[in-house]
């Protein structure tokens, strides 16, 4: 009985290490004599920004939250018309932010100067909608930021400038950091009186670096601006950095 239990707990305890031996990447091989060396390597490419990501909305205030709420919904309305009527694609824009939340008053000072203790009293309620919305026509981006101010928006921020694809440029960032990789592998290989034998493994981290853009915060006592704000769109820089093993022989 005592050799079938240690039996059936050693089987126990060998099926898991088995199963999780499966997920692990196995770690890279190299010939006896051979040395294993790790480079990491960052590539570039630059583009023009093609997209600006913005956001667009209404605050309104009420005594009910049910005011509020209406009001928003009529002016937000107007705002959304004349996004389309900018010649914003309904596809490009989407709700991002809808709420309702009370208006507190402010606590009322005693003769002494103190604070007067007592639970805070809703006077009102605010409500809040904003959409995201997706710019493609940038030399057209500043007409519409005023636009929108115009039919009433008094929130506007952004803009966050993209890339509608950046497989391309991705694409050529990647080139680039795997030829400073293999220079760079070679350059080791050569120091060492070695030569690179092949690559054992490649991984990547990609993502690209926006300019610093100008951020634009529309109020009320925006709607007398001057038209056609100058916005500079800049370029963006795509960047990858791949990590890449190498098998260095005599």
């Amino acid at each position: 009985m005592k050799s079938k239990f240690l039996l059936a707990a050693a089987l126990a305890a060998i099926v898991p290490l088995s199963a999780q031996a499966q997920t692990m990447t196995p770690a890279p091989v190299v010939a006896a004599g051979n040395a294993l060396l790790s480079i990491a390597a960052e590539g570039k490419s630059t583009r023009t920004p093609d997209l600006a990501v913005f956001n667009a909305g209404v605050t309104t205030q009420g005594k009910t939250a049910g005011a509020a709420l209406t009001e928003n919904a009529s002016r937000m309305t107007a705002v959304i018309a004349a996004l389309k009527k900018a010649g914003i694609a309904e596809r490009d824009i989407q709700t991002s932010n809808l709420s309702v939340n009370p208006v507190y008053g402010q606590p009322k000072r005693l003769p002494d100067g103190s604070i007067e203790e007592r639970e805070p009293v809703i006077v009102g309620y605010q409500a809040t909608n904003q959409v995201s919305v997706r710019q493609r026509k940038l030399d057209q981006y500043g007409k519409v930021i005023d636009t929108l101010v115009a039919a009433g928006a008094n929130q506007v921020n952004g803009p966050s400038f993209q890339l509608d694809d950046s497989a391309a440029a991705m694409d050529e960032a990647r080139i680039e950091a795997m030829k400073k990789a293999r220079a760079r592998a070679d350059l080791y290989a050569k120091a060492a009186g070695l030569r690179v034998v092949r690559v054992l493994t490649i991984s990547e981290n990609a993502g690209w670096a926006p300019p610093q853009p100008p951020m634009l915060f529309a109020r009320a006592d925006m709607a007398s601006a001057p038209k056609s704000s100058p916005v500079a769109a800049g370029e963006l820089e795509v960047t990858v950095t791949v990590n890449v093993s190498y098998e260095l022989a005599p």
